[in-house]
């Protein structure tokens, strides 16, 4: 076969050299339009992962690489003048000139042709793609070829906010990777500082585009911009200055990252490679693991397969899965560093914990693995914080007061509906379900959305707080769980809005009632769907109605005696109907801008906090994003509309997203709304709850030490196991938790199992 190499970086010298050890009779040529010692980088960083991963595909350039790696096991944070060092993190460096000259001779040794100083134009790599029978695109960033055939291949590029210049330094950080963030007269600024080889470190120095502005940076030359950096910088080099390999870079050389994300990695006899296919920030340092990976999986499918489409197919589908993997983590940690300045105020711990787990890629459990002793530490100062000093319990267990309520531990029941209710009353059914949940060991458990009228039911089977019985059946159920368990209950009342009158949630979800529908209210006569009733415009009868039912809810769970109480103003219910613009299409004092679509939830939420005891605490859930673009309700809305709820005496914010329209179109994951409860919760500043798709106590731990939340919502595990926090504990060897006396000795069978790594199954 012969193979036109693009590029004579990393991917395309390791693509070059796989192949040619996977058959030496292949003609390849590398083109690279530089020199054969010019290099635009400094340092590379490798996992040894990695490394591992390079010594199966070929031992003797992965040991000459060997050779020349700095290691460090160590993270070292510097903010607010303290350093906190956490280690067994596992990261190497090598220069990237000395990588691509290990390369380039181990290339040379195989028999690959390198032609240097050869520019890549359009015209050429058409030529290319006639005269050889596969043409790797390793060009880069900024590729010719993915320019060149950007039709087929779709690029997608998301040029992200901050801005970094890459630099040098002969302080060579030789303990540790090195975070530092400094404040300066126009905003923070920070640097990523490793070491590569025995003298040399690279230093990336980032800051947001209004600090960057604010420097001048952008009309400066390189060298007034480093001094500036080397100012800022000064008590952390030692003396030494920072140095910039750029100088063909006209002006200071600061950019912007670009993601690069493409739909299609080949055309014809086309494939990109690296940087040309897909990028990953620097923060997570895995451009060059993608590229050294990437080259080995296509160089194996280029043999294994009988046809080149079929080996250019299962590249891209193998890869494409790790690169998306990649990219995620890297969003998340980009973004954590675009809005780095909502957390330069936290505690040194708990900012440490907070870059260190900004990916997701490192979780609670794996910092323990890695630096146990680190974690501990921080473990204990949580706990600190919390009012329980001297304990080293995992974060999940710490308690937490809202007003008089002082909950166990950090754990809630999320409110999940059941559809077993009988005109509108709870059964034994809801008495059982959440009288177990009670008894499992969360700190904190909600009802599902409690309806403050028979028509503002979303479904025959949801429960009310609107009739004596009512009341009574609640009653039943709180005096059972205050005499018996430690766990608070709170009552989550709303009604239904536009979503009502549809029918029970194993049957159709959202779906108008086969017959016997009821009449609706919302803000707008606009229905769910097209399938769904229109709900009728509230006027201002409705909306004193309504308000005071929701005051008539209130006082019911006051006196069968609930501990908190939470407003439902998310998922497109009443309240969420004027909230969102979606959905809210008035022209009078209740629609058009945020303030006037927050004005009737407000009144509700002030007339309920009036009711409501002064000593007991009052939550809101909220849709923090509706997922519908600059149309809807976005994240940034979010933060306004906390601040206003903060106002309201409301004391902590239970942060949902989405459920507002048939239309939205979310971005799913682990936690994937924990973010917007970190911004509200760091932002305005208030407390919040975090939920969706939360499931592990690792994820639980993770999402309060770092501070993005207060409390953490577990839904579908609470329905699979009504005693998911009792065997969590067992898991971690935490004794403390509270078990009903009647099943101690089951826990102490649990635990004693659990300490031999055995299970019940």
């Amino acid at each position: 076969m012969r193979i036109a190499c693009l590029g004579g970086g990393p991917a395309g010298l390791y693509f070059a050299i796989s192949m040619k050890l996977h058959n030496p009779a292949h003609e390849i040529v590398v083109f690279e339009r530089n020199r054969a010692d010019d290099t635009f980088g400094w340092g590379v960083v490798l996992s040894d992962e990695t490394l591992d991963n390079l010594a199966a595909n070929d031992p003797v350039s992965a040991e000459r690489i060997r050779e020349h790696f700095a290691y460090w096991d160590d993270v070292a944070v510097i903010h607010k003048g303290v350093k906190t060092v956490s280690t067994g993190h596992g990261f190497c460096g090598i220069g990237r000139r000395q990588l691509l000259i290990l390369l380039q001779e181990r290339a040379r040794e195989l028999g690959v042709e390198m032609r240097f100083e050869t520019d890549v134009t359009d015209t050429s790599i058409d030529d290319y793609r006639r005269e050889f029978d596969l043409v790797l695109a390793a060009d880069g960033l900024n590729s010719r070829t993915r320019q060149t055939y950007a039709e087929h291949f779709k690029p997608d590029i998301d040029v992200r906010a901050c801005k970094f210049v890459w630099l040098g330094t002969h302080q060579t950080f030789n303990d540790a990777f090195t975070f530092i963030f400094e404040k300066t007269e126009h905003g923070w600024v920070w640097a990523h500082a490793y070491q590569f080889d025995n003298d040399t470190a690279t230093f990336i120095v980032e800051c947001s585009e209004a600090t960057w502005q604010a420097f001048g940076f952008g009309e400066l030359s390189q060298q007034e911009s480093i001094a500036i950096c080397e100012r800022i910088f000064a008590k952390h080099l030692g003396g030494h200055s920072l140095m910039t390999n750029a100088n063909h870079v006209r002006g200071s050389a600061w950019i912007n990252f670009p993601r690069v994300l493409c739909e299609k990695w080949s055309f014809e006899n086309v494939v990109l490679m690296g940087d040309a296919a897909a990028t990953a920030h620097f923060s997570i340092g895995s451009g060059s693991k993608l590229a050294l990976e990437s080259a080995i999986a296509l160089a194996k499918y280029l043999h294994s397969e009988t046809r080149m489409a079929d080996a250019l197919a299962r590249y891209e589908e193998e890869r494409r899965f790790e690169v998306l993997r990649l990219q995620s983590a890297a969003r998340n940690s980009t973004e954590w560093f675009e809005q780095i300045e909502r957390y330069l105020d936290l505690d040194p711990v708990q900012f440490n914990y907070s870059l260190l787990t900004r990916s997701q890629r490192i979780s609670h459990e794996n910092l323990r693995v890695r630096d146990p002793q680190w974690l501990a530490s921080a473990e204990r100062w949580f706990q600190a914080q919390s009012g329980n000093e001297g304990s080293s319990r995992a974060p999940m267990f710490a308690p937490y007061q809202l007003r008089d309520m002082r909950l166990v531990n950090r754990v809630v029941v999320s409110p999940m509906a059941q559809y077993k209710a009988v005109d509108g009353c709870p059964t034994d059914w809801h008495f059982i379900h959440y009288a177990e949940r009670a008894k499992g060991g969360a700190g904190l458990v909600y009802t599902e959305m409690t309806c403050v009228s028979p028509t503002g039911r979303i479904t025959p089977g949801c429960p009310g707080l609107y009739t004596p019985e009512h009341e009574a059946a609640w009653k039943r159920l709180c005096d059972f769980v205050h005499a018996e368990t430690p766990a608070k209950l709170c009552a989550q009342i709303g009604h239904s809005g536009p979503k009502g009158s549809t029918q029970l949630g194993w049957q159709e979800m959202d779906a108008p009632l086969a017959e016997e529908n009821w009449p609706l209210l919302a803000a707008s006569a606009q229905p769910w769907s097209e399938r769904n009733q229109s709900p009728k415009a509230m006027t201002r009868d409705d909306m004193d109605q309504v308000r005071d039912e929701f005051v008539s809810a209130a006082q019911m769970a006051e006196r069968a005696g609930f501990d908190m109480i939470e407003i439902h103003a998310a998922h497109g219910y009443l309240l969420s109907s004027f909230i969102t613009p979606l959905t809210n299409h008035r022209d009078d004092e209740y629609g058009g801008s945020l303030d006037n679509r927050l004005r009737y939830p407000l009144e509700v939420i002030r007339a309920v906090r009036s009711a409501w005891p002064a000593h007991k605490p009052l939550s809101v859930r909220i849709s923090a994003n509706d997922w519908r673009g600059d149309e809807g309700i976005t994240p940034d809305d979010a933060v306004e509309i906390a601040k206003r709820l903060r106002t309201a005496d409301v004391d902590i914010i239970d942060v949902s997203a989405g459920q507002t329209s048939t239309q939205a179109q979310p971005v799913y994951g682990r936690m994937f709304q924990t973010p917007f409860s970190d911004r509200i919760r760091n932002e305005t500043p208030i407390p919040t709850i975090a939920v969706g798709n939360i499931y592990q106590a690792d994820h639980v731990n993770s999402i309060l030490i770092a501070g993005r939340a207060d409390l953490v919502c577990i839904a579908r595990p609470h329905l699979a196991d009504p005693y998911w926090l009792l065997h969590v504990a067992a898991g971690l060897g935490d004794h403390d938790v509270e078990w009903p006396a009647p099943y101690r000795a089951g826990a102490d069978q649990l635990q004693r199992l659990a300490e031999r790594g055995e299970g019940w199954i």
